[in-house]
């Protein structure tokens, strides 16, 4: 299996790492191309409206989402999961737009509002996450699996292969929710209901 890592903004080398940490190929994608060979890939934070104007512009947009809808597993975290969500409120940036939930960014404030928060897992236990300028999912559509959440509020969802996290689990030496991604790419079922992800 081969992840692409989507390389125009944010810390896709600590995604290429953590990937490799678990024994799975991974690449830099910034080109059709390179995105058309990808089993699955990674969409890293930054600033969503530049990394989607850039996709925009090298004509990504349409490639990333016509995979995702052909069954490629998908991993947005952050801006990624901003550009994954079919709502961003407040904003009409280019997006992706294949997963029902309602983000908002920037939610909790600016760079000196970032923080750490143990996130408690629909699979049992926690996992410490890294909030930086962090977005907030403000609704989730019926389909959608919360994996993760923060008090009351979601910030690890996944729908039919697609995963989005409003944190940086890059940023941390717990590789667990890598795996459990690298887990779900691996087994390649196109379609899947999401409700299925946390069995």
């Amino acid at each position: 299996m081969r992840v692409g890592v989507l390389a125009f903004q944010g810390d896709f080398a600590k995604h290429i790492d953590a990937v490799a940490g678990h024994g799975v190929d991974a690449v830099p994608v910034r080109t059709p191309e390179e995105a058309g060979r990808s089993d699955a890939m990674i969409i890293p934070g930054g600033e969503s409206t530049t990394i989607g104007m850039l996709c925009d512009r090298f004509g990504l947009l349409d490639v990333i989402r016509n995979r995702i809808t052909d069954g490629m597993p998908v991993f947005g975290t952050c801006a990624g999961a901003i550009l994954l969500a079919r709502d961003i409120v407040g904003s009409n940036q280019p997006r992706i737009g294949v997963l029902d939930i309602s983000i908002r960014r920037n939610a909790y404030g600016r760079q000196r509002e970032s923080f750490e928060a143990d996130i408690d897992l629909s699979s049992g236990g926690t996992f410490r996450g890294v909030f930086i300028r962090a977005p907030e999912v403000e609704r989730v559509g019926g389909e959608v699996a919360i994996l993760g959440a923060l008090g009351d509020t979601p910030v690890l969802v996944a729908c039919d292969g697609i995963w989005a996290a409003t944190f940086h689990p890059e940023l941390t030496a717990d590789g667990g929710i890598h795996a459990r991604f690298l887990e779900q790419a691996r087994q390649r079922l196109p379609g899947r209901h999401c409700s299925r992800l946390t069995e």
